[in-house]
């Protein structure tokens, strides 16, 4: 759970995977179900965990490994009743804790840059509020907002698990060895 590379098309993930990414997480942000699944169906076969984004009812059709909720994405109680390994996204260390009592298996935690990705992201929390979060629960911490090669480890040796990529999913090698995964 190292390197999570969230992506929106096969390709990607694909080259994600070849590169080291062992979460590979389908954002389709704002999509239909019926897309999600049908963009989804391939991602199976995949050799890493698989999760979809933001939509509990796909990661159930798809036999998704699990589903990553938003602090305001509904569906929590669902995924973990359906056996879905379950992410929560937190800003802070009270979003932490809560995404922890709702029984997430990790808690993505960021932004910790700046990132073009989420124009309406939380301000990012930088090195010192994830080191807060990952002190502040016991799922495994995966940072994300603004991560790439040159700045990976810095989230490892502030305490997180691992790492998530968007931007960087291309060059997920890199990534990955910058983890010293590789």
């Amino acid at each position: 759970m190292r390197l999570h590379a969230i992506v929106t098309d096969l390709e990607s993930a694909r080259a994600a995977v070849e590169g080291g990414a062992t979460v590979v997480q389908l954002r389709l942000k704002d999509a239909p179900t019926e897309d999600v699944i049908a963009v989804g169906e391939p991602f199976r076969d995949l050799a890493a965990t698989f999760v979809v984004n933001d939509d509990v009812q796909a990661a159930i059709a798809l036999g998704a490994d699990g589903v990553h909720l938003g602090r305001d994405d509904p569906g929590a109680e669902m995924a973990v009743a359906r056996g879905l390994m379950l992410g929560t996204s937190a800003a802070s260390v009270d979003e932490a804790k809560a995404g922890e009592s709702l029984g997430a298996a990790y808690v993505g935690a960021g932004p910790v840059w700046e990132t073009p990705t989420k124009p309406d992201a939380a301000p990012a929390i930088g090195l010192d509020g994830l080191a807060e979060i990952c002190g502040a629960v016991s799922v495994p911490v995966i940072a994300i907002g603004g991560i790439d090669a040159g700045n990976a480890r810095e989230c490892v040796e502030a305490g997180a698990f691992g790492v998530a990529v968007v931007r960087a999913a291309a060059d997920a090698r890199a990534v990955s060895e910058a983890l010293g995964d590789r």
